[in-house]
């Protein structure tokens, strides 16, 4: 399923596509799975929580509340900008109005655990030489018909900062065909050997916003950018410092995808100003058991 060419391309590159790594069958099932979710979802409205990748927006909007900074051991349910009204209640049927779940459907539910820990997962870990990979995250991305939200320039480990770098790969599966018309991602390759100039991290207990920035993300050429197409059940494997976006979707088709990212742990150590925690109820999963 993953060769050493794969492997020596997303060395060179920061990032390789792996078409047909899950079947058209197991795509299926996650979906279906999280149609289930979405039905039975019960979010109380003062926790209705839009999502966005811009700085400001998410300092203000995800930093004000403990309900983001808290996900990473629970299924939590993230929002487009512009799909309540003025009173909190939904614009668009819920299911429309999704930007994502996260951050522990590896953990919490069968059908995604048994694709994150299975034996292709674990073979491509394998063959990138990871010796003791552990699950930190997972999310279930929407990008929504007409109204599925950009994702600006950014490097992972701005996210999911490591010491040292270079301890984070994403897992990006197309849970459906991921076209140019419906926000597939972009990236520059090679970026990945130019280190990170940005981190988000979480603020010491008691100050506000409990989300800070500090340095600031480069700029960087639209011509630098190369489109990474991929069918449904393709994986593209994302090293967690190369660069890269994804535009709003203005298609009348979603561009649903489910990804994961795994931390080589030896020798390798989690920020604790990271957003994300490990908490005892969850911590972080090791890949080989």
């Amino acid at each position: 399923m993953f060769t050493d060419d794969q492997a020596a391309r997303f060395q060179e590159f920061g990032f390789v596509v792996v078409e047909g790594f899950f079947t058209v069958e197991e795509c299926d099932s996650l979906r279906a799975r999280i149609s289930e979710i979405i039905d039975e979802m019960d979010v109380p409205q003062h926790l209705l929580t839009e999502f966005s990748t811009q700085e400001k927006e998410q300092t203000e909007a995800q930093g004000n509340t403990d309900y983001f900074l808290s996900s990473g051991d629970k299924i939590r349910f993230f929002f487009e900008k512009g799909v309540f009204d003025s009173k909190g209640d939904f614009l668009l049927p819920k299911e429309k109005s999704l930007n994502k779940i996260g951050h522990a459907l590896h953990a919490r539910e069968p059908a995604f655990k048994n694709l994150t820990f299975s034996p292709k997962v674990k073979e491509v870990a394998l063959k990138l030489d990871l010796k003791e990979p552990v699950i930190v995250q997972s999310m279930y991305i929407f990008k929504q018909p007409g109204i599925g939200g950009e994702v600006t320039p950014h490097q992972d480990a701005t996210f999911l900062y490591t010491e040292p770098l270079g301890s984070i790969t994403g897992f990006w599966i197309a849970i459906e065909d991921s076209t140019e018309e419906n926000g597939c991602l972009w990236f520059i390759p090679g970026s990945h050997k130019a280190g990170i100039t940005r981190r988000m991290l979480r603020s010491p207990k008691g100050e506000h916003p409990l989300i800070k920035f500090m340095g600031q993300e480069r700029n960087y050429p639209d011509d630098e950018f190369i489109s990474v197409p991929v069918k449904k059940g393709g994986l593209i494997l994302i090293h967690g410092q190369v660069v890269h976006k994804s535009a709003l979707n203005t298609s009348d088709k979603s561009r649903h995808a489910y990804t994961f990212h795994i931390m080589e742990s030896r020798d390798g150590h989690w920020s604790e100003e990271n957003w994300l925690q490990p908490t005892p109820e969850l911590p972080f999963s090791p890949l080989y058991t």
